[in-house]
């Protein structure tokens, strides 16, 4: 779950999403880097970071298109061979915000498309990461989110390999080591 602090969350907010102003915005030219004027016209199409895009979604004033990285072109690349897709290269936080924009471009597909894309990757990765001590090569091609998968699956196998060549497996208890000799009474006891 994200939290306030959440660098990882800050840096996926900042991603850029195309979005057309349904409104003019007065004062706001700054916004876009080729704005001759300090206004914005309605039909205007920009990229803005996700966190002020939602908030301008919210208000009405701007409608947000799918982003590049969800795009058809991308769904058949990795409906074909999901393992070599560079989702890193597209969108770092791929799988976080295609939670967060699928309800905002009402694209029904996105969620299922996810589902998808990371089921089929996240074979690949457990087989990978159980390779060997070297990093492999995918690992240059996953997202955030692959990636803490990746590394997780990674130390609880080199866990797993401590534990099997370790040792004694089951040590005895140090109380069990030490004899206590049992006092019978010897005579009857008094109450």
């Amino acid at each position: 779950m994200p939290g306030y602090y959440d660098m990882d969350d800050i840096l996926m907010e900042d991603e850029p999403i195309s979005v057309v102003f349904q409104v003019g915005a007065h004062g706001c030219g700054l916004l876009d880097p080729g704005s001759e004027t300090n206004d914005i016209e309605k039909g205007t199409k920009m990229d803005l970071p996700y966190w002020l895009a939602h908030q301008l979604h919210l208000r009405q004033a701007v409608s947000i298109s799918v982003p590049a990285s969800f795009s058809q072109k991308t769904k058949k690349e990795i409906q074909a061979d999901a393992a070599c897709v560079d989702l890193k290269g597209r969108c770092p936080y791929f799988y976080e915000l295609g939670c967060k924009i699928a309800p905002l471009v009402g694209d029904k597909t996105i969620g299922t498309f996810l589902l998808y894309a990371f089921t089929d990757r996240y074979k690949e990765i457990l087989s990978k990461s159980h390779s060997g001590p070297a990093v492999p090569r995918i690992s240059s091609r996953l997202t955030k989110e692959e990636s803490q998968l990746f590394e997780a699956a990674r130390s609880s196998m080199a866990a797993f390999k401590k534990w099997r060549t370790g040792g004694s497996r089951l040590e005895k208890a140090s109380i069990l080591g030490r004899k206590r000799k049992r006092t019978i009474p010897l005579g009857p006891s008094s109450p």
